[in-house]
């Protein structure tokens, strides 16, 4: 004797409309979200930040500081970026922060403010030869030291932090070394040191 199915339409026991109809409405709800992900991937992508660069440089100091701190960077053909020449040959000064002064923005009609004192500047190439770093203590509004830390991270063909250091500036007016080095053909960096050069004097001579 065959098996025998309840009042089920297309020999499927104990078809129920409800279950039915319910899962065709999971199966389109499924396929509509399907969809619209593929449809928003490439517009968050638009969204993505591909700074193009070999190495970048960081300088940070303590949030909510409102002592402005600057970074100086020469270059191997003795090209100096800072905040008046944010660019010369393949290095840039991506972001010049100025302590508390420039962290307020206004987003739907409310202030918010970044903690954050950072500037950034990055080398978007492999050109042979020394590189000197400066930080200086532009101006001050505690009249306290501050602790400056500088990072120098290699990007390709992976992250590698290259150094790592804190430097206290403890006046306003100070200029420091924080490093110096040099670049080879194939993007290594080696010779570091802090053996100490004014770039400060240099940019205000070239006025």
């Amino acid at each position: 004797m065959g098996v025998r199915y309840g009042s089920g339409i297309r020999g499927r026991p104990g078809f129920d409309p409800v279950t039915d109809l319910l899962f065709n409405a999971l199966l389109g709800f499924t396929f509509l979200f399907v969809v619209a992900v593929m449809y928003m991937n490439p517009v968050a992508r638009q969204g993505i930040i591909d700074p193009k660069a070999e190495y970048i440089i960081t300088v940070t100091w303590p949030d909510y500081d409102r002592n402005d701190i600057d970074t100086y960077l020469e270059d191997p053909a003795g090209s100096i970026v800072w905040f008046r020449n944010p660019q010369a040959g393949l290095v840039h000064l991506d972001r010049d922060d100025r302590g508390m002064l420039n962290d307020v923005i206004s987003v739907n009609g409310r202030e918010i403010e970044n903690p954050l004192n950072q500037e950034i500047t990055t080398i978007r190439g492999v050109v042979t030869g020394e590189y000197v770093l400066n930080i200086h203590y532009y101006a001050t509004y505690a009249g306290k030291p501050v602790p400056v830390t500088v990072r120098l991270d290699r990007v390709n063909p992976r992250l590698e932090v290259l150094y790592y250091e804190t430097i206290t500036l403890y006046a306003e007016g100070e200029e420091r070394t924080a490093f110096r080095f040099q670049i080879a053909a194939d993007g290594s960096a080696s010779n570091f040191s802090t053996l100490q050069k004014s770039l400060l004097e240099a940019v205000r001579g070239a006025k």
